[in-house]
């Protein structure tokens, strides 16, 4: 085995897992779930059959990646914070064959007790704050917060707020890593 399982971690027959992940306490991985290299899925995480999960992406303690949930390599799933696939569930009514996609693209981070709603694309490097609802389409590198998430401003790659409006012409330098950052219009790209 090229990854960690803690002993009371369930690993079903047919799960994808990379070399050097590591899956901690009471972790449930379903048999269809790809989970790429060096991912760290922590205490009590549930891992659904239609489930991807890119390279070095850390899903913390009490979240569940439901199916048809994506993530690219890098992202970070804050503690407790929730996934949906079905838009309008009932109990009562079967809704299996009304999943709606999500994906979360490279290096984004959804804090704490956040909540996607499916059918959902978070840009890269974009930041959830901690409680916040998503659900629109959010752009790459932007902050967003409250219920429903709204965009309060940009981030670097390095995890800094930027100096910038939400929107216009404007660039402006990470002070943390010196990258430099374009704002044209509402799209914000970094500067190589």
């Amino acid at each position: 085995m090229s990854y960690f399982k803690h002993d009371s971690a369930i690993v079903d027959e047919g799960a994808q897992i990379g070399e050097g992940s590591r899956i901690w306490h009471f972790v449930h991985v379903c048999g269809g779930a790809r989970i790429g290299k060096g991912v760290s899925l922590g205490q009590n995480v549930f891992v659904g059959n239609q489930v991807v999960i890119g390279d070095r992406c850390k899903v913390q303690n009490n979240v569940s990646v439901y199916d048809n949930v994506t993530l690219e390599e890098g992202v970070f799933c804050g503690p407790s914070m929730v996934f949906t696939n079905v838009y309008n569930p009932r109990s009562l009514i079967e809704r299996k064959d009304e999943y709606r996609d999500t994906l979360v693209k490279k290096g984004a981070t959804l804090g704490a007790n956040c909540t996607i709603v499916c059918g959902s694309t978070i840009g890269e490097y974009a930041f959830i704050g901690a409680g916040a609802v998503v659900n629109k389409d959010v752009p790459a590198y932007a902050l967003m917060v409250g219920v429903p998430a709204r965009q309060i401003g940009w981030m670097s790659e390095f995890g800094e707020q930027l100096d910038l409006p939400l929107d216009g012409q404007a660039e402006t330098t990470c002070a943390h890593s010196g990258v430099r950052y374009v704002l044209q219009g509402k799209t914000l790209t970094q500067l190589s």
